[in-house]
């Protein structure tokens, strides 16, 4: 996604690259594919985690975004319209890469709160969860509403409004959650610290 961005950004440059007729009827090089893969990874995901009950709740918030993912990738690839904007919504999975970090760490055993691997992973944590996914969630959502007015009549606008206020409302839970985590994290390590000045 990175690539496809970065690419886009060289030949196009900013003005380019978001005007609205590149991002619901064009597709660039390279996002179609990425997109398919997106898919198949989400759905693969999705159905393992059913099959293998590796979730919580009645209403896991994993499942429902991956569900609103398949929902819009997969009717995006079948009419083949706002690819590129797809592809900017997964700009927030690079802060999935240190959710997956964080857990893999605490795998490990690598729980001090003090280390510095541990405040260097809170700390990436932290920035690409309100650079990657929230800023451009919401700047994505943004963008919709401005060009709401460029849109065909039709499905696009209505399930991209969705789509965006779907993963907007679960970044809410997901922040919340990760602030649980973090506090949780760091609460053994300050009642350790008071006892050793007791």
């Amino acid at each position: 996604v990175i690539f496809i961005l970065y690419r886009q950004w060289l030949s196009n440059g900013s003005s380019g690259m978001f005007d609205h007729s590149q991002l619901v009827e064009g597709t660039w090089p390279w996002a179609f594919e990425a997109l398919c893969f997106s898919c198949g990874y989400f759905a693969y995901d999705q159905w393992d985690m059913l099959h293998y009950r590796l979730y919580n709740g009645w209403i896991p918030s994993i499942l429902v975004h991956h569900l609103v993912l398949l929902i819009c990738f997969t009717l995006a690839l079948y009419r083949n319209v706002t690819i590129n904007y797809l592809i900017l919504t997964l700009i927030c999975e690079l802060h999935s890469i240190f959710l997956h970090v964080r857990k893999v760490r605490r795998m490990a055993g690598i729980r001090n709160a003090r280390s510095i691997v541990v405040k260097l992973e809170w700390f990436l944590n932290w920035i690409t969860f309100f650079v990657a996914r929230c800023a451009s969630h919401i700047l994505i959502t943004a963008k919709l509403i401005r060009d709401a007015h460029k849109f065909d009549k039709g499905v696009e606008l209505p399930l991209a409004l969705f789509g965006m206020a779907g993963m907007n409302f679960l970044n809410i839970g997901l922040g919340i959650d990760l602030f649980k985590a973090f506090k949780r994290e760091r609460k053994p390590q300050q009642v350790n610290h008071h006892q050793h000045h007791e």
